[in-house]
């Protein structure tokens, strides 16, 4: 495909789907799976917001009850975040499986890299807590 702006696609042969038909199906299953990805970045980003607005109002309740305990703020804020990142995680795949260049795969190496170091740490503060 001259021009394609996917170069990992290029020797795609859709047989049995030929010529237009196999064009616009590339292009549903591309639109799709964007779409998904902000469908799943949107969750993350509901998922912290919820967390953080969770932890302040328990945390808000620790201060008016003059309790030291903000063990299970933290737990519970550590769990949703942890939650999140696997979120993100799933999202940048989908950006990458449709627009698959050495360049976005880097990216996404570097990313899932950080975001299960940051997991895998935040994890094991919730186990040792």
């Amino acid at each position: 495909m001259p021009g394609n702006e996917y170069p990992m696609t290029q020797d795609i042969d859709c047989w049995p789907v030929t010529g237009d038909i196999c064009s616009m199906l590339e292009e549903l299953v591309r639109d799709g799976t964007r779409f998904l990805g902000i469908i799943v970045d949107a969750a993350a980003a509901l998922i912290i917001a919820h967390a953080v607005v969770r932890a302040m109002v328990n945390y808000a309740r620790i201060i008016v009850k003059h309790e030291t305990d903000k063990l299970e703020v933290r737990l519970d804020l550590g769990k949703s975040l942890a939650l999140a990142l696997e979120f993100l995680l799933a999202a940048d795949i989908l950006r990458t499986a449709v627009a698959p260049n050495w360049d976005d795969i880097g990216k996404l190496a570097a990313i899932a890299a950080l975001r299960t170091l940051l997991n895998y740490f935040l994890e094991r503060e919730l186990k040792h807590a």
